[in-house]
């Protein structure tokens, strides 16, 4: 999976190091190609292969705490003797 990312990133490091070489290069502008025709390229291309796995995790976490939440004892819903409106009473006005 990552062979193509990894050749990638070896053609932009040689390409640098030709830069780096060359009588009129200079070792900014071998960082500079390395940076922009190597780096940036490859981390895009390796995040967004990534995208399908990340979303494949989420969806397997949602599942298990949706699964956790219904097989849970203690999970009631307004099961407790308490009451589910203020404690104060609203006082009514006179007409």
């Amino acid at each position: 999976m990552y062979i193509v990312p990894l050749a990638w990133l070896y053609v932009a490091l040689m390409m640098a190091v030709v830069e780096a070489n060359h009588p009129n290069g200079t070792l900014l502008g071998a960082i500079i190609t390395f940076a922009l025709y190597g780096l940036g390229p490859v981390a895009l291309v390796v995040y967004l292969m990534g995208a399908p796995a990340r979303r494949r995790v989420i969806k397997a976490r949602e599942a298990a705490d949706r699964v956790k939440m219904t097989d849970d004892a203690s999970f009631q819903p307004d099961a407790g003797s308490h009451a589910t409106t203020d404690a104060i009473t609203p006082v009514r006005e006179k007409p």
